[in-house]
C-alpha cells in the first residue's frame, strides 16, 4: 500500500474515532471529578490532532521532486513525526502539573460506573486502533502511521492504569493525583521514543549488516567477486533511498569499462531493492588513509 493512502485511511478513521472517544471519556470526567480521566479524554482528543497531521504530514511527503528538493518531499513523514512527539511532551508537561497540583490540596475523584464503562470500552478501541496503525505502517513503510499507532497504544494503556486505578479507589483517596502522572509520564515515554526514530533517520543512518552482505552478494552473482565494496552509506529520504558506497577494480581496466561494470551493478540494485545508488571506483591496490 502506498504511504500516502495509507495516512489517509488510517488518519481518517483515527480522527472519528477519537473524538467520539474523546465526548464519552471527558462528560465520564465531568460527572466524576476526575482529573486522570480529563488528562485522558484530552490526550484522546490529541490523537485525532495528531492524525490530522499525519494527513498533512502525507500530502506534503507525496510532492514529486522538484528543482529545489531533487530527492522529493518524503522527509515531511519525519517532520510530522516531530511535531507529534512534540504535543505528546506539552500535554503530558500540563497534567503532571495538574496531577501535582490536585495531591497537594487532597482531593479525591468520585468514580463511578460511568467511569468503568468509558474506560474499558476506550480500551478497547484503542488497541484496535494501534494495530490497524501498525499494520498499515508494516504494509505501507510509512514512519508517520507507526507513530499514530504509538500515540493509539500509550492512549489505551493510560485506560488500562485509570482503570485500575478506578478499582482502587476505596483504599487510596490519592490514587487520581497519581494516576495523572502516570498517564502523563507514558506520554513523555511516546514522545520520547517518536522523535528518537525520527531524528535516526534525519540524522543519516547506517545501512543494516544485511542489506550490505546482500548487495555484496548481488556484486558476485555478477563477477563473482564482491569487489571488496566497502565505505557505504544510506541517505534516507523516506519517499527514496540513496546508497553510495566504493568498489576496487583492476588497475588495467579502462574507465569505460569501470563505468560499464558500476554502472551494471547500480542497475541491478535498483531493480532489487528499489534504491538509487552511486559508486566510487578505486584501483585495487589503493589503501584509505586512517583517521
Amino acid at each position: 500500500m502506498e504511504r500516502k493512502k495509507a495516512s489517509y485511511l488510517e488518519g481518517t478513521v483515527s480522527i472519528i474515532a477519537n473524538i467520539a472517544l474523546f465526548a464519552l471519556k471527558y462528560w465520564a470526567g465531568i460527572v466524576s471529578g476526575s482529573i486522570a480521566l480529563l488528562a485522558d479524554a484530552w490526550h484522546t482528543l490529541s490523537d485525532s490532532i495528531s492524525s490530522v497531521v499525519v494527513i498533512l504530514g502525507a500530502k506534503l511527503a507525496s510532492k514529486k521532486p522538484d528543482k529545489d528538493h531533487p530527492f522529493g518531499h518524503g522527509r515531511w513523514e519525519l517532520v510530522s513525526s516531530i511535531i507529534i512527539a512534540m504535543l505528546l511532551l506539552w500535554i503530558a508537561i500540563g497534567f503532571i502539573t495538574d496531577s501535582v497540583a490536585q495531591l497537594k490540596v487532597r482531593e479525591s475523584a468520585n468514580f463511578g460506573t460511568l467511569a468503568i464503562v468509558v474506560t474499558v470500552v476506550s480500551i478497547l478501541v484503542k488497541e484496535v486502533l494501534a494495530q490497524y496503525a501498525f499494520y498499515l505502517g508494516r504494509i505501507s513503510g510509512s514512519t508517520t502511521v507507526k507513530a499514530d499507532g504509538w500515540h493509539h497504544r500509550t492512549d489505551a494503556l493510560s485506560s488500562l492504569v485509570i482503570l485500575i486505578g478506578i478499582l482502587l479507589k476505596n483504599y487510596f483517596w490519592w490514587i487520581d493525583g497519581a494516576l495523572g502522572i502516570a498517564v502523563s509520564l507514558m506520554l513523555l515515554y511516546a514522545s520520547f521514543r517518536i522523535l528518537m526514530e525520527a531524528v535516526h533517520k534525519l540524522l543519516g543512518e547506517e545501512p543494516s549488516a544485511e542489506l550490505i552482505e546482500e548487495i555484496k552478494a548481488l556484486i558476485r552473482s555478477l563477477y563473482g567477486s564482491d569487489l571488496n565494496a566497502h565505505h557505504f552509506h544510506l541517505h534516507n529520504y523516506i519517499s527514496s533511498k540513496e546508497l553510495t558506497f566504493h568498489i576496487k577494480i583492476e588497475n588495467k581496466l579502462s574507465v569505460e569499462e569501470g563505468h560499464d561494470m558500476a554502472t551494471a551493478i547500480e542497475d541491478l540494485i535498483d531493480e532489487k531493492f528499489d534504491m538509487k545508488s552511486t559508486i566510487h571506483l578505486e584501483p585495487i591496490r589503493f589503501a584509505h588513509k586512517k583517521a
